[in-house]
């Protein structure tokens, strides 16, 4: 809640319309060396009945996610652009757009069929481990895809990945740098293992791990957004995360309807543990208030004005170039001794 009050948590609703992916991502469950994996891309009709039903439930936002579907891409882009439109006018809410990394025209005309957030996570701003985890992606330009998404009007979250070899200096620096890029939402999620996948280093301290570097992100950013992800430990641990700082509940998913989740695929799903419903009991229990969908609508107009400039330290980092251009992500860095 901010000081006055006049914002509550906001619930995401998860719609996760294909699971097919050109990259091989070391840590994800549907990378691509995994060609025996049963895998699946939802309907039109499927996607919005899906979404209608999560907007009817109350939720803030609906966060349309998958892979990096070669399908969506060049002359199969419009087929993305229909269900960004389609959902836009079904539900009237906010949508968020995780598709991977798009193009500059891409993402405008996301954004002119109803976009209004781009998620990309970096994962890691160590240049090593981003090799080790996104085999075969150019870490500069995951990062200019942002700011390209800045520039084309859309909001834009960063995330990173917890429990798969970052050391207490790599998210130190990560918390450092994300505290002064603008994007208006920031994600810390432990990574849970997939089959084949990255060993988890449970050395670093597990999930503890994750409510310290959400509580850090959360000093570093009051202004922020920052989900609590219901992926790792379904309901159960949406109450440790909200106490750490965070004021969004994320990934929620609705039952029957055959969609899954990104790294845990089932946990909570069918047992209508991570619908809309149950959430907002379970934060009335915390004492948190779920948020009006006019509180939301508020908040993005309050970021999308603070792009001007004014953004916590945002534009200073604008301003510097830091955001996204090869060369001065290093300049941007503190200095922080290794495991402090």
């Amino acid at each position: 809640l901010r000081d006055n009050g006049s914002w509550g948590i906001f619930l995401y609703g998860f719609v996760y319309l294909s699971t097919y992916c050109k990259n091989n991502c070391a840590f994800c469950n549907f990378r691509s060396e995994l060609s025996d994996l049963p895998r699946y891309r939802k309907s039109l009709s499927e996607i919005v009945k899906a979404s209608v039903a999560m907007a009817e439930s109350g939720v803030h936002l609906i966060d349309l996610t998958m892979g990096e579907d070669e399908r969506f891409s060049g002359s199969g882009f419009s087929e993305l652009l229909e269900i960004i439109s389609a959902v836009s006018r079904a539900t009237n809410l906010p949508i968020m757009l995780s598709p991977g990394k798009l193009s500059k025209s891409e993402l405008r005309a996301a954004r002119e069929a109803g976009a209004d957030w781009y998620a990309l996570y970096q994962e890691t701003h160590n240049r090593e481990l981003f090799k080790l985890w996104r085999r075969g992606q150019d870490f500069d330009k995951r990062m200019e895809a942002k700011r390209e998404a800045l520039s084309e009007g859309l909001l834009v979250e960063e995330g990173l990945l917890l429990g798969a070899g970052a050391k207490a200096s790599d998210l130190a620096k990560s918390v450092s740098l994300m505290g002064s890029l603008p994007a208006s939402q920031l994600r810390a999620m432990t990574y849970v293992p997939s089959p084949g996948g990255l060993k988890p280093d449970e050395a670093n301290g597990g999930i503890f791990q994750e409510l310290l570097t959400i509580a850090a992100l959360r000093l570093s950013r009051p202004d922020a957004l920052i989900p609590a992800s219901l992926e790792v430990e379904g309901l159960s641990g949406r109450a440790p995360r909200m106490r750490a700082g965070a004021n969004v509940v994320t990934s929620l998913v609705p039952s029957g309807a055959g969609f899954s989740g990104v790294a845990s695929k089932d946990l909570d799903i069918e047992n209508l543990c991570r619908g809309p419903e149950r959430v907002s009991r379970e934060l009335e229990d915390l004492g948190l208030k779920v948020a009006s969908a006019a509180d939301y609508r508020r908040a993005l107009e309050g970021f999308r004005l603070d792009e001007s400039g004014a953004f916590g330290k945002s534009g200073s980092a604008r301003e510097s170039g830091s955001f996204g251009k090869s060369g001065n992500f290093e300049a941007s860095e503190i200095s922080v001794k290794s495991g402090s």
